[in-house]
């Protein structure tokens, strides 16, 4: 993922409200959000080096994570960051303990930013800063850099959860913000390594270069009673629309905090 919104518990009927986008090149074989093998998964799938961006477990885990950009911090064969996300969806430690734990390995890693969560909490670790941070209710940005780094795009997306989440449960002004295309003035960007013409594509909440932009925005929303909806839209090269899945996970039988059957709808 390059740009990740989040409300916890944030709204009073929806305390789980993620909006996000990846952002890769168009020539990376990737597999649109499925349940994976086993039951236990749904998320896209990275076909080149495996595992995930984002995802969420049938028994009510998600994770999420970005890369943070720095070319100089980058080394070849390193682990895949995306493995992350799938080890925390199948493990059973709460996400502070798992995070603790992972934070002893994150330089197996290139550098990246990591937020998990069950019903219970929502943590972020950040492999640069080494710290993990336990969120409190709140609206959270979190692109190629820190959570909650003041760049234009996350400040604006941000803002516009905000207005968002007044809307739910229709989910059309998620997706509208995740289909930003502004492009920030070259004062307000950062500097991160890459050249100057790359920072103002990338500026932008939907990123449309040669070669290279967002391929999926993925919405997903949890209800109070526990309810989640998993809502995907992959894109095309030039930000013309691809496929689009929707899923539903439906509360146990058993009335378990667990969620059972996953399907499309």
């Amino acid at each position: 993922m390059c740009l990740i919104l989040v409300a916890w518990r944030a709204h009073p009927e929806y305390p789980l409200v993620v909006a996000a986008n990846r952002d890769e090149f168009f020539k990376r074989p990737t597999a649109a959000a499925a349940l994976w093998p086993g039951g236990e998964i749904l998320a896209g799938r990275d076909l080149q080096a495996g595992g995930t961006w984002m995802g969420m477990s049938t028994s009510g885990r998600f994770a999420a994570l970005t890369n943070f950009r720095d070319p100089t911090r980058n080394r070849e064969g390193q682990a895949s960051r995306g493995q992350l996300v799938a080890d925390f969806l199948t493990a059973d430690e709460t996400p502070l303990a798992w995070l603790e734990r992972q934070r002893t390995q994150a330089a197996s890693y290139n550098p990246f930013n990591l937020l998990v969560g069950d019903d219970g909490s929502l943590a972020c670790l950040s492999s640069i800063s080494g710290e993990i941070r336990l969120l409190e209710p709140g609206v959270y940005g979190l692109s190629n850099h820190l959570l909650d780094t003041p760049w234009p795009k996350v400040e604006a997306a941000k803002s516009s959860l905000a207005h968002a989440l007044t809307a739910l449960p229709d989910d059309g002004p998620l997706f509208d913000l995740l289909r930003d295309d502004a492009i920030h003035p070259d004062e307000a960007l950062p500097r991160t390594g890459v050249s100057p013409d790359w920072e103002r594509l990338l500026s932008s909440a939907f990123v449309k270069a040669p070669g290279y932009g967002t391929r999926s925005s993925t919405v997903l929303i949890v209800s109070r009673g526990g309810t989640p909806i998993f809502d995907e839209q992959t894109w095309l090269e030039g930000g013309k629309p691809g496929g689009r899945s929707r899923f539903r996970f439906r509360m146990s039988a058993s009335g378990s905090s667990g969620y059972g059957e996953c399907r499309p709808r």
